[in-house]
C-alpha cells in the first residue's frame, strides 16, 4: 500500500467502533450488574434511550467504516459479519429490558451482538492492511 493511499483511509473508524463495541458491552454487563445488586435504584443506565442512540450510533458507524471497506477492499464477510450483530443488537432492543442478566435474555443478546459486530470491523479492520 503505498503513503498516498494509507493517507487517503479515514483513520481508524474501524478501531473507534470496536472500542464503541467494547463500552457497550461494559454499559450492558455494568447496568446488570449495578441492577442486580441495587434492585430499587432506577437508574439512568437502565434508561432505554441508551440503547437507542447507542443502536443508532453502531447502526451509523457500522454503515461508515463496513460500508467502505467494502467497496475499498471489495470483501464483503466484514459487512455481512457487522450486519449481523446489528441486526442481532436491534432484535435484542424487542426484548423485555431487563434487570437480571438472564432473565429476559435482552443484556445477554445485546452483548452477543455487540461482540459480533466488533469482529466485523476486527475483520474489516485486518483486510485493510
Amino acid at each position: 500500500m503505498t503513503t498516498m493511499t494509507r493517507l487517503s483511509r479515514p483513520i481508524g473508524l474501524d478501531r473507534i467502533a470496536m472500542y464503541v463495541s467494547g463500552l457497550c458491552i461494559v454499559h450492558c454487563v455494568a447496568s446488570a450488574v449495578f441492577f442486580a445488586m441495587l434492585s430499587t435504584v432506577g437508574g439512568l443506565l437502565g434508561n432505554p434511550i441508551f440503547h437507542e442512540v447507542g443502536l443508532g450510533i453502531a447502526i451509523v458507524l457500522g454503515a461508515i467504516g463496513l460500508g467502505r471497506g467494502a467497496m475499498q477492499h471489495g470483501y464483503l464477510l466484514p459487512l455481512a459479519t457487522g450486519s449481523l450483530g446489528l441486526g442481532i443488537m436491534a432484535g435484542a432492543m424487542t426484548l423485555p429490558h431487563d434487570t437480571a442478566f438472564l432473565e429476559g435474555g435482552e443484556a445477554l443478546w445485546t452483548i452477543i451482538g455487540v461482540g459480533i459486530l466488533a469482529f466485523g470491523h476486527d475483520l474489516n479492520r485486518r483486510a485493510d492492511n
